[in-house]
């Protein structure tokens, strides 16, 4: 993995779907002036790129090979965390309901995972002012060196809730889905595990602010319960 900058933070927000990860981070990062990457994002724009070629997302090779010619763009500002494919936005798009029953298959694929990691550790390693990197497997995987590692947890019925408010969608089908792409992501990933080395932070009871107030705590190197 590439150096990054030691006066620049790195945080990894790790966690399962609908924890509040992407919202912590984004606000997170404007707090402290840094960049943001929403590593989902980027698997959800691979797998829109092979749903687009008409690339069954089984077909190891085929996927692999539609992912690595797609030119994917990520912003990195907080504001305006942008997905774009072959030019177009795509940050609406990698959002339907077909990406996400196809993500897991994906984002399972080595190769894939391989390719789009090392583009992850790059975007990390050229934060200028630091990052606030959000996923899964990314305490573990991607940015095991970072300054702050925080996994980020809710009880399901909470995880259901946020994420059908956000979406506009049914609680009870949202409450399914997050719990088959838990087990599909678990054949990769482990998502319901805090990794060694994480704060582990609870926000079903917590407003986003507290969360952000206990990050900038460890960050201040103090205890997050002071």
């Amino acid at each position: 993995m590439p150096e990054h900058n030691t006066s620049a933070p790195v945080v990894a927000i790790d966690g399962p779907s609908g924890a509040g990860k992407s919202t912590v981070s984004k606000t997170l990062a404007t707090a402290i002036d840094a960049a943001y990457l929403d590593t989902g994002a980027m698997y959800r724009a691979a797998t829109l790129a092979v749903l687009n070629a008409g690339v069954d997302p089984s077909q190891t090779a085929q996927v692999t090979k539609t992912v690595k010619n797609a030119k994917l763009e990520f912003g990195t500002t907080p504001e305006d965390p942008f997905t774009r494919l072959d030019g177009e936005d795509a940050s609406l798009a990698i959002r339907g309901d077909e990406v996400t029953k196809a993500v897991s298959a994906v984002a399972g694929n080595k190769a894939v995972r391989k390719f789009l990691i090392a583009e992850q550790q790059r975007i990390i390693a050229e934060a200028k002012k630091g990052i606030v990197v959000e996923g899964r497997d990314i305490i573990e995987v991607v940015a095991p060196d970072a300054d702050v590692k925080v996994y980020l947890t809710a009880d399901p019925d909470a995880r259901a809730r946020r994420r059908a408010l956000e979406f506009g969608a049914d609680e009870t089908v949202t409450k399914a889905d997050i719990a088959r792409r838990d087990g599909a992501d678990s054949k990769t990933t482990k998502p319901l595990e805090a990794p060694d080395g994480a704060t582990v932070i609870d926000s079903t009871e917590l407003p986003i602010v507290e969360v952000v107030a206990k990050i900038l705590a460890l960050l201040n190197n103090r205890d997050i319960n002071d």
